[in-house]
C-alpha cells in the first residue's frame, strides 16, 4: 500500500496490526521486551502532544543516540507534529554534533545518556536549543526532561495534519567527500519511498535491524517500511553482537552492508571448504527463520549471492543515496541479477550522461539545508 506521509503510515498500522507486536529489543542476555503496533501509536501520540506543550511545535529537533524503542518514538512523534527531525550520528565527537545542531537550527535536543557529553556541550555552546530530553531518566530534572515523563504527563490522541511536501527531516551526509551536507526531505519523500514498491513481504516478518538508526537506509527500510507491513522490527543498540542477536531474535529478513556480509561470507567459504552439510550449519549461524538478507551501501561482490544461497539464503542487492530517500533501485527475490543493483523503484526514472547516473522521482531531496550553491550543483530541472 503506497503512503505520503510518515502518521499515515502509523496509523495504517495500528488499525491493521494494533495488537501485534512492533518492537522487540533486548532488556537483557536472555530476556526480550516488546511493544505492540497500538501501543507504538499511542506513545507516538503522547509524544508528539508534549512537543506541542512544550511549544516546539514546527521546529528542528535533534535525536541522538544507537537504535532504540525511545529512538523511534521520537523521531515519529517529530514528524507526526509536523516538526522537523534531524538524526544525529552518535559517534561523532560532541564538537562536530554541536556544529551541525547549530547548522540545523535545532530548538530541542532528545538524547540517549550514553551521549549525556553532547547535552553538557551544547548546553554550553548551542544557545538556542532551550529544551533537552533524556530518553532514559526516569523523572523530570530542572535542565532536562525526562522522556518517559513527558509521555505520561501528555497521554492521549493527537491528529496529525502534515502536508505532504512539508519538510520532515533534515539528514546528514557521512562528509567523507568534503563538508556534510544537510540533506532535505520531505514527508512524501520518505513514506512513499518505503511503500512504493511491493516486495511481496507478509506481516508479522520478523526483521532484524542492525545498521545505525540515524541512516537513510535504516531508517526508511527497517523502520518505516517495516511498519507499513506491520512486521515484527528487533532492535539492537550495536553491530558488535550481531551473530548472537540473530540466534536471539531469529529474524527472517536482515539489512547488511556488504562489510557484514563479508564477514559471514568467510564463515561459510570455511564451511564449505570442509565439506559440511549447509542446512545444519544455516541454523547455527542464521537461525531457524532466516532466509533474506538486503544489502547497499557499497560493492556486494557477486559470487556471495551464490555463496549464500547454497545455504538457503537469498541475497538482494540495491543502490541508493540519502539525497533519493534513499532507495533507487532494488534487485527482487523473484528476479535476482547478481551482478546488478536491480531495477528502478517504481517512483524514479534515471539515465547516464557522460558517466554520471541522473535520477528524477518523487523520492528525489528538496535540497542541501542552507546550501544554495550545493543545492544548484546537485539538482537540476
Amino acid at each position: 500500500m503506497l503512503f505520503h506521509t510518515i502518521p499515515d503510515i502509523l496509523s495504517y498500522a495500528n488499525e491493521a496490526y494494533g495488537a501485534d507486536d512492533a518492537i522487540r529489543w533486548k532488556k537483557s542476555k536472555y530476556e526480550i521486551e516488546s511493544r505492540t503496533y497500538s501501543e507504538l501509536k499511542n506513545d507516538t501520540d503522547s509524544f508528539a502532544n508534549a512537543i506541542e506543550k512544550l511549544g516546539k511545535k514546527g521546529q528542528h529537533i535533534a535525536v541522538i543516540g544507537p537504535s532504540s524503542y525511545e529512538w523511534i518514538v521520537s523521531y515519529l512523534a517529530i514528524t507526526e507534529s509536523g516538526s522537523v527531525a534531524v538524526p544525529i550520528d552518535a559517534s561523532l565527537p560532541a564538537a562536530d554534533i554541536c556544529e551541525l545542531l547549530d547548522r540545523a537550527d535545532v530548538r530541542m535536543l532528545i538524547f540517549d545518556e550514553a551521549r549525556s557529553d553532547v547535552a553538557e556541550a551544547a548546553a554550553k555552546s548551542c544557545h538556542d536549543i532551550n529544551v533537552y530530553v533524556s530518553m532514559n531518566s526516569t523523572e523530570h530534572c530542572p535542565q532536562v526532561l525526562s522522556f518517559n515523563g513527558l509521555i505520561d504527563d501528555n497521554r492521549g490522541s493527537y491528529e496529525p495534519a502534515v502536508a505532504e511536501d512539508a519538510l520532515c527531516t533534515i539528514m546528514f551526509t557521512s562528509g567523507t567527500t568534503g563538508k556534510s551536507k544537510g540533506v532535505m526531505l520531505t514527508q512524501n519523500n520518505l513514506a512513499e519511498n518505503a511503500t512504493c514498491l511491493d516486495m511481496k513481504i507478509g506481516p508479522h516478518t520478523v526483521i532484524l535491524s542492525v545498521l545505525p538508526i540515524h541512516h537513510a537506509y535504516c531508517l526508511s527500510m527497517d523502520i518505516l517500511k517495516g511498519i507499513s507491513l506491520g512486521s515484527v522490527i528487533c532492535i539492537t543498540a550495536s553491530i558488535i553482537r550481531i551473530a548472537n542477536n540473530i540466534l536471539l531474535f531469529t529474524p527472517d529478513m536482515i539489512l547488511m552492508v556488504p562489510l557484514m556480509i563479508e564477514t559471514f561470507a568467510r564463515k561459510l567459504e570455511e564451511v564449505r571448504a570442509a565439506g559440511l552439510p549447509a542446512e545444519p550449519v544455516r541454523k547455527k549461524i542464521f537461525g531457524e527463520r532466516l532466509h533474506t538478507i538486503c544489502s547497499g551501501g557499497a560493492y556486494l561482490n557477486p559470487d556471495y549471492v551464490d555463496l549464500f544461497a547454497e545455504f538457503g539464503i537469498t541475497i538482494l542487492q540495491g543502490f541508493g543515496m540519502s539525497e533519493c530517500s534513499p532507495v533507487i533501485s532494488t534487485n527482487l527475490s523473484w528476479d535476482i541479477r547478481k551482478n546488478s543493483v536491480g531495477k528502478l523503484m517504481p517512483n524514479c526514472e534515471a539515465n547516464t550522461v557522460d558517466g554520471e547516473l541522473f535520477v528524477r522521482g518523487t523520492s528525489v531531496m528538496q535540497g542541501y539545508y542552507k546550501m544554495p550553491k550545493e543545492t544548484e550543483e546537485t539538482l537540476s530541472d
